[in-house]
């Protein structure tokens, strides 16, 4: 609370205790230039927030979905999408600050400063629900990975005498327990140490990937696949139409999160350089190093197994031995799910928090902080009822809805067809117009628009081929039972 061009610390009643020096001293040394504590964030710490929320499990099904679309297409389908989410990052990073230098804080931010109306709702509506399937998909792939490691070692032991079918509602469970804990971290900012983890830890099981295809290329002496993708009479013609777009799909799904850049700039350090700056370095780099994992990963894979791909590399048993390197690779994976699933949800949980204290800034339940002392921390930790309770339901409710559909890569296509067009593609273009104020009609804005209107008709191809995908799956399927 500013008073007279102080700082004045509030009580709970909202009188102002007790008045420190002026605010430019505190602001300079523990304030950015909106009142909040200082922002830390480097181009290492932005990288490895972008590298986290990129390389996730969805790297694992790009063998399966190069499968469906060939060499050409596979390849084609995975440098376009490459290219358009780094051009529409790049938007992205010029709109968190406005025109008048205020800061946006999240996505409904920036679309509220540039474009106003019923879009901003709109997007709320397309990015929370987004989340929302993302944080199910990564409950779902972290307990197939648990699976996979429990079946792993049980084929081990028989010699691949014994199925070895498991149930994964334990796995799904645990996952859900952990989360919990970890959702208590107040924000995305203090997420930083769990973000390089999960980091390192995508590159590790995508360089175990990497390197089982490499040995059974070596092994086999043979390079798989064909140009087309797996032919017409291994699947029917209809098949081979669907599932092809269910692979654009998850190699849409794969590349997006400029839905949550915003949220992620708000982490960088003020300026000198300027939070654009930073931001599109780090996005520069992580699109390189994503890309090169991307087209390694998910071509050898297609190389060393060819059309017959599962959907999952690790999980699928493409590979077998050696079997205690598969499961550092899904315990990589667990790991990295852990730390990826906090990053995409951090963005609901404060979005749900401040509407809250916005709605009832006197309710104690809401507003009040209870200090902890936990030892071998400092500071306290400040622990919020509100938060407590509304994170632990919301894990609850993922876990729940992971357990109730387990379609992995149905989530994945569906989620990539939903969110690719709006979020990725039609809010960062036109708030860039707005904010460029392009002339209707000029060669950037008719090109831009071109850009849109093709990556539009590509969402509707993917969620057509995902949703008939679910209706096939569903027909095997029962609830609440995850068996592996």
């Amino acid at each position: 609370m500013q008073v007279g061009g102080q700082i004045g610390i509030k009580s709970h009643n909202n009188q102002v205790d007790h008045v420190l020096p002026p605010q430019s001293t505190i602001e300079s040394k523990y304030f950015d230039d909106d009142g909040r504590p200082k922002r830390t964030g480097t181009v290492l710490t932005t990288s490895a927030h972008i590298i986290t929320a990129v390389i996730g499990s969805g790297v694992l099904s790009l063998a399966w979905a190069i499968a469906q679309l060939g060499w050409i297409g596979g390849l084609c389908v995975m440098l376009m999408f490459a290219f358009v989410n780094y051009y529409s990052a790049s938007l992205m990073a010029d709109c968190y600050r406005s025109s008048h230098g205020n800061r946006n804080y999240t996505y409904m931010d920036a679309v509220r400063s540039n474009l106003g109306g019923v879009r901003v709702k709109i997007c709320g509506l397309f990015q929370y629900l987004n989340l929302f399937g993302i944080a199910i998909g990564y409950t779902i792939a972290t307990s197939i990975s648990m699976m996979a490691i429990h079946r792993s070692n049980c084929f081990h032991k028989s010699g691949r005498k014994k199925p070895c079918h498991t149930s994964g509602n334990p796995y799904t469970i645990m996952f859900g327990v952990i989360e919990i804990f970890l959702s208590q971290i107040p924000g995305l900012d203090q997420l930083w140490w769990l973000s390089v983890v999960a980091a390192i830890m995508s590159f590790t099981y995508s360089t175990i990937g990497l390197g089982f295809a490499f040995l059974k290329i070596a092994e086999s002496g043979i390079v798989k696949g064909s140009l087309t993708g797996i032919s017409v009479g291994s699947v029917t013609q209809t098949e081979k139409i669907w599932r092809s777009f269910q692979a654009i799909g998850n190699i849409a799904f794969s590349y997006s999160y400029s839905f949550i850049l915003i949220e992620i700039q708000d982490t960088i350090k003020s300026p000198p350089p300027s939070e654009a700056t930073v931001m599109k370095r780090a996005n520069l780099i992580s699109s390189i190093i994503t890309t090169s994992f991307y087209m390694l990963c998910g071509c050898m894979g297609y190389a060393a197994v060819g059309d017959l791909a599962p959907g999952n590399l690790l999980t699928g048993f493409a590979f077998y031995d050696p079997f205690w390197l598969l499961d550092i690779a899904n315990i990589a994976v667990v790991i990295h799910l852990l730390g990826a699933y906090q990053v995409y949800c951090q963005p609901i949980f404060s979005f749900i928090e401040k509407l809250a204290s916005k709605h009832y800034p006197q309710s104690r339940f809401i507003t009040r902080e209870i200090n902890l002392q936990i030892p071998g921390f400092q500071p306290c930790y400040k622990m919020n009822l509100f938060r407590l309770v509304w994170r632990t339901v919301f894990v609850f409710a993922t876990t729940i809805v992971a357990m109730l559909v387990p379609l992995f890569n149905d989530v994945l296509g569906i989620l990539g067809a939903l969110i690719f067009w709006p979020l990725v593609v039609y809010f960062p273009i036109e708030m860039h117009i707005a904010q460029r104020k392009i002339p209707k009609w000029s060669t950037k804005w008719v090109c831009s628009r071109l850009l849109s209107v093709f990556c539009l008709m590509i969402s509707i191809v993917a969620g057509i081929g995902s949703v008939a995908g679910v209706t096939l799956d569903l027909k095997a399927f029962q609830p609440f039972k995850i068996t592996y």
